[in-house]
């Protein structure tokens, strides 16, 4: 029986240890969680996949409206970093106290588009917007979306708001609009150059590229949250962010870098 006790503590011990190895190496490896604003998905696929690879650190992505997030972090979601579609985003999380303002940075700036599935349908540009010869229009919430609001002001450019505003069908975020588009529930739409553009080749269908001084600059910045201060991961991601390697990425699919 004594035999049997001292058998039966080894194992329990040995049993603690595991646990506890386990334990530890889930807390080393707890993804590190990020929300990235929807026009900048397939970038941050690419970026996560390199980072990835060259440290370690696995990553946890949302993709959605940058005014969603930010309600989201207000009401405590956990993430770590935002990538927000806009700079007043961040702003507001640094007003708030829930981001460190000393790690903001403008990690690239968008470029917008009007485009249509039909190959040929914006071949002449922007004919088809200015004689408002479509049935509908798609652009991102511009409450939301700051690709909305810049696609609000290519309309009011060319006194067209109004007039319009009756064909609009709105996405909740940039990624939604996309699929409207794409789906054919309408003609054309305002969505970001990114989404349908790769290495200067359109991916399909036909577009306008919108002159960028017909709308506000898309200043898109990142920013670590309060509660990821210390967290290692996190701050090499930021690191990572605005390295050489990142920004040829970035670049790739069509927005500037500074």
């Amino acid at each position: 029986m004594g035999q049997r006790k001292i058998v039966m503590n080894q194992l329990w011990k040995i049993s603690l240890c595991i646990y506890a190895l386990l334990f530890t190496g889930q807390l080393a490896a707890a993804p590190l969680t990020i929300a990235v604003a929807s026009n900048f998905t397939a970038a941050m696929t690419e970026l996560t996949r390199e980072f990835e690879n060259i440290s370690g650190h696995q990553l946890n992505v949302s993709y959605g409206s940058s005014g969603k997030f930010v309600a989201q972090i207000r009401h405590g979601a956990p993430f770590d970093v935002f990538l927000s579609a806009d700079q007043d985003k961040p702003t507001v999380l640094i007003d708030s106290g829930l981001a460190l303002p000393e790690s903001r940075l403008t990690y690239a700036i968008g470029a917008l588009a009007l485009w249509s599935k039909d190959e040929t349908l914006l071949n002449t540009g922007n004919e088809i917007l200015l004689s408002r010869t479509f049935n509908k229009l798609a652009i991102a919430n511009p409450r939301l979306a700051p690709y909305g609001l810049a696609a609000v002001d290519v309309l009011r450019h060319f006194n067209l708001e109004d007039s319009t505003r009756s064909s609009w069908v709105m996405g909740e975020n940039i990624a939604q609009t996309y699929q409207y588009v794409s789906t054919g529930n309408a003609d054309i739409g305002f969505i970001a150059l990114s989404q349908i553009m790769t290495n200067g080749q359109l991916e399909s269908g036909s577009a306008w590229l919108v002159p960028p001084e017909l709308h506000r600059t898309i200043k898109q910045d990142a920013i670590l949250l309060k509660r990821a201060g210390k967290n290692k991961a996190a701050i090499e991601f930021m690191t990572f962010l605005s390295s050489v390697k990142a920004k040829k990425i970035i670049s790739s699919y069509s927005y500037r870098v500074n």
